[in-house]
This record gives structure tokens, C-alpha cells and sequence, in this order.
């Protein structure tokens, strides 16, 4: 693939790398892209170079058949550039991650951290809400709902159990440590 001629400035490639996702013209968006980029998800993972990128974003479209992508803010210096995004959505297509398909809407804020290098993205930090996505497609109860305080209960009781169990086996191993002293 051939560099891109314009544009350059971190920011304006970014936004352009961003409109060519938006838009579905994977091609474009991979131009954009150094061969061996890095794109860390933070909740999915790490996808290295143009084919693996491309590929995870097939797969999020092909999950997300009506997704909207839409750009809600953009900065960037002389290297790098941030991006502030929306997707919205139905996860009625294919699975993603391995999570099945359930007709359930989501709409999930984020941001993009970019190093751009001669006009191309070369790494790119993914951040949103990987809990939030959870709850809205289901796999996890909805922020305040009887099951998140029972869960978030349980989880509470769980700790409370492990602390004391590490507190009970502390002074049991101080004790041993005083009575290995005295003999």
C-alpha cells in the first residue's frame, strides 16, 4: 500500500482513519494504518498489525451490522492524537469475542490514544467500558438492579471471608514464628 499523501498532522489523521471506520470503507482506514501497528483494545486486547486490526473491525461490524460511529471531539500535538467517539448500535449479527448475538442496543463512549508516524497510525490505545458492555448486552446486571447489589454483595461477603481468613493465618504464622523462638 502506497503512503498516504495527506493528511499529516496527527489529528487530522486520526480524524480521517476515523470518518474511513465510521463510513465502512475498511480499506481506506488499513491505508491509514503502518503494516505493523498496534492496536491495544484495553478491554479486548492487543490486535498487531494491518490484517489482525482489520480483521477485529470486520468482526465488530459484522456484530454490530447497524452500527454508528460518530466523532465527538479530536486533539492532537506534532505525534500524537486523541479522538473522543460514540458507537451505537444492535448486537444482532455475528458473535464477538465469543459473546453471542442477543438483538440487545448499546452505546458505548471512548477514546482513542494515537502515535502517528509519516502520516500513518502506529500504535493506537483503545479505552471504554468493557463492564458497560457487559450490562448492556446483558452479561452483567444493569448499574443499581437487585441482581448487581446482590452480586456486589456477594462479591463484599467473599472479601470480608478472604481478609479474615489472611488475618487468622498471620497471627497463626506470628505465633508459630514465638513459639519457634522460645524452643
Amino acid at each position: 500500500m502506497s503512503a498516504p499523501t495527506a493528511p499529516v498532522a496527527p489529528a487530522d489523521v486520526a480524524r480521517t482513519a476515523f470518518e474511513a471506520l465510521a463510513a465502512g470503507d475498511l480499506d481506506r482506514f488499513a491505508d491509514l494504518t503502518h503494516e505493523d501497528a498496534v492496536f491495544d483494545v484495553l478491554p479486548i486486547g492487543e490486535q498487531r498489525g494491518r490484517t489482525a486490526i482489520r480483521e477485529h473491525y470486520e468482526k465488530l461490524r459484522a456484530a454490530l451490522p447497524d452500527a454508528t460511529l460518530t466523532l465527538e471531539g479530536v486533539t492532537g500535538d506534532d505525534r500524537r492524537a486523541a479522538i473522543e467517539w460514540r458507537m451505537t448500535g444492535t448486537f444482532e449479527g455475528k458473535p464477538f469475542e465469543g459473546i453471542t448475538p442477543n438483538h440487545h442496543k448499546v452505546d458505548l463512549r471512548g477514546v482513542d490514544f494515537m502515535e502517528i508516524d509519516s502520516g500513518r497510525i502506529r500504535h493506537d490505545r483503545v479505552a471504554f467500558d468493557g463492564v458497560e458492555f457487559a450490562r448492556q448486552v446483558g452479561m452483567l446486571p444493569h448499574r443499581g438492579s437487585t441482581a448487581d447489589r446482590a452480586m456486589l454483595a456477594a462479591f463484599n461477603a467473599k472479601s470480608r471471608l478472604v481478609e479474615g481468613w489472611h488475618e487468622r493465618r498471620e497471627r497463626h504464622e506470628q505465633h508459630e514464628k514465638k513459639h519457634a523462638k522460645h524452643n
